[in-house]
């Protein structure tokens, strides 16, 4: 068995050796078409690295041509697959201005908001990169209306919007947790601005009205009044806007305490 398991070692390291020897050679002949061939074939075999590294070279030699069109479309996706999400954006927006008329051109669109999306993270960290992909996305579905990959971008759009969501509304019960009322005020208020739909808006509104109650709980006396007038105002309004709420029984405690406390005050 050890014997055996040399030889197939000896093999592989043959094998590699090989492969390298052929892209070496290749990569210093000069010889644009063979450079060409030869990228194509390793792309073809999904080897992307050597074959971005001999597009890289015989770009130039093509730029121009009738091949161009193809060898920087396939430059692009080498990027994408090799994870480098960054420059494939920048290849296919670059490919897409360049190359108006081509018929690759709406896939190329739909990769490059597809490459920001790639890098979209878990919704507890920063969303800038969904925004972009968000924005693109969208340019495609404008240039694109009739496209098959409409329906798919529609959904990958409402996915990031579903993150960004759930961060907004995160942001309000971390404020709330570490007691910065007034921060959690302003992040509930834009999240429900900004997500009017969503299904996390009554529990917004609700918890608007805790950081207001407890604000005013915790004021300096020539503030606390007004701030308990806000509180009604808020449990008020959640009311109207959600009359049958699980939240309605603890809320009118809350607004009979407010009310007690501003007769007092």
């Amino acid at each position: 068995m050890r014997v055996k398991h040399i030889l197939l070692f000896c093999l592989f390291i043959s094998i590699f050796a090989s492969c390298k020897t052929e892209f070496e050679k290749v990569r210093a002949s000069g010889d644009a078409e063979l450079m060409l061939k030869t990228a194509d074939k390793f792309y073809e075999e999904e080897n992307y690295l050597q074959a971005q590294s001999l597009y890289e070279i015989v770009i130039p030699f093509f730029r121009g041509k009738e091949k161009a069109a193809d060898i920087f479309f396939n430059y692009a996706y080498t990027h994408y697959y090799l994870s480098e999400f960054i420059l494939a954006n920048h290849y296919f927006k670059n490919f897409s201005n360049t190359y108006i008329n081509d018929p690759k051109r709406e896939e190329a669109l739909y990769m490059a908001a597809y490459s920001n999306y790639a890098m979209s993270p878990n919704y507890k960290l920063d969303q800038s990169y969904s925004d972009i992909a968000i924005s693109e996305f969208q340019l495609f579905i404008n240039t694109f209306p009739n496209s098959d990959k409409v329906e798919e971008a529609n959904e990958l759009i409402q996915g990031m919007r579903d993150k960004q969501e759930i961060k907004a509304f995160e942001q309000g019960e971390l404020y709330l947790d570490i007691k910065q009322y007034e921060a959690a005020l302003v992040a509930y208020e834009n999240m429900i601005q900004e997500f009017p739909d969503s299904d996390l808006v009554e529990e917004a509104r609700y918890k608007s009205v805790i950081a207001s109650y407890d604000l005013a709980r915790n004021s300096i006396y020539n503030k606390q009044k007004e701030r308990f007038e806000e509180v009604l105002v808020r449990a008020e309004k959640f009311e109207k806007k959600h009359p049958r709420s699980k939240y309605i029984k603890e809320l009118k405690t809350i607004k009979k305490d407010s009310k007690n406390k501003i007769k007092e005050l």
